[in-house]
């Protein structure tokens, strides 16, 4: 390595913040004009890497500033503060259908941020850096509590916020795949909301019993919250992932108990069995899975799932039957990888359309 190369200064600031916490890559003394890649990595706790790069071109005074400057090529283009984040995608040779979800949000996601000479779309392990930092993005802020929860028969975890509260309450539901998925809940913990992420398909009830739990699984979690010192008992929302919406539509339209203050539905579908709970909808959805497509990109179409949609005011629910707030996001298409642009960039893989429904 030249003396050229060892002058070039990589900083990348905040190093350590929350995931969703914007960062500035700042490169220095490069010479002026300079054709450079920027180049993020990171290995998830599974053992499998994630990569994403662009390309720019150094300015009169020998900088690139990621957050104000145009890249011309890479996994993303344009000005894109945080796309080294969100344009994470498996690396080369990494096996289909990979998924990045964070498992321990008590450790940190490492980023190795590295510049290289050149616009380069491959071998990057064979080439020598002209500067590379490692960065820590966290999903739980300072303060933050993690509560495993079991009482009353749950399989959850809370996150409170840091501070004396109380706080707004949301109930987190992920999808089909089951398990109990936290990062999301202790990243909006870390933004001020009691989130109880909550486990009902792998959940200890259904493991020790075979059974699928009721409704009165989803009430019990929320009158834990109702009743939580630090939790506004009067300010308790519901959030669902996929099959996690037709529960939260499902609990908001029909649950004596619930009272929700708002109910956010994510890449999933608004029709259902109006009776029955969770089997029945398992059933429902399994009933038309030949219509899910997948295209040539490897792209899993799932908006046909349950089409054609109903007619028949029998299978409609009434609005007024529990007014709420929703806000539904519409997934019409899904590929595996951190491709989602927006707050909570890199935890998913989605592209949709927001459309907020105040009722």
């Amino acid at each position: 390595m030249d003396e050229k190369q060892c002058c070039v200064i990589l900083s990348v600031q905040p190093s350590r913040g929350l995931v969703d916490e914007k960062f500035v890559v700042l490169v220095q003394s490069s010479l002026p004009s300079s054709l450079l890649t920027i180049y993020a990595h990171h290995q998830c706790e599974d053992g499998h890497s994630w990569h994403a790069f662009a390309h720019y071109t150094s300015d009169a005074t020998g900088a690139v500033n990621v957050s104000e400057d145009c890249s011309v090529g890479g996994t993303y283009s344009g000005v894109e503060a945080m796309g080294l984040l969100w344009s994470l995608k498996p690396v080369p040779g990494s096996k289909p259908g990979l998924r990045m979800r964070k498992k321990s949000v008590q450790a940190p996601m490492m980023v190795t941020i590295t510049v290289y000479r050149g616009h380069l779309t491959e071998g990057f392990e064979d080439q020598v850096p002209l500067a590379s930092v490692e960065v820590e993005r966290w999903y739980m802020a300072p303060g933050v509590r993690r509560i495993l929860v079991t009482e009353d028969g749950l399989t959850a975890t809370l996150f409170l916020p840091s501070g004396p509260g109380p706080f707004p309450g949301l109930l987190d539901l992920w999808g089909g795949g089951g398990q109990l998925v936290e990062y999301r809940a202790a990243l909006l913990a870390s933004h001020g909301i009691a989130t109880m992420a909550l486990d009902y398909l792998t959940c200890k009830y259904t493991m020790e019993t075979g059974k699928i739990v009721q409704q009165d699984y989803f009430e019990t979690a929320y009158k834990f919250l109702q009743k939580h010192p630090k939790v506004l008992s009067s300010r308790i929302a519901m959030l669902g992932l996929s099959l996690g919406t037709s529960v939260t539509l499902k609990m908001a339209a029909y649950s004596q108990v619930m009272k929700l203050r708002c109910a956010v539905c994510i890449s999933g579908s608004h029709v259902q069995p109006v009776d029955g709970f969770l089997k029945e909808m398992l059933d429902y959805f399994c009933k038309n899975s030949g219509n899910i497509r997948i295209t040539k990109g490897n792209e899993v179409v799932l908006r046909d799932l349950l089409l054609p949609i109903p007619t028949e005011l029998s299978l409609k629910v009434d609005p007024i039957l529990n007014p709420a707030r929703f806000a539904s996001v519409s997934t019409h298409f899904f590929q595996p990888g951190p491709c989602f642009k927006g707050p909570y960039s890199g935890v998913g893989s989605i592209r949709a359309e927001l459309v907020l429904y105040v009722m």
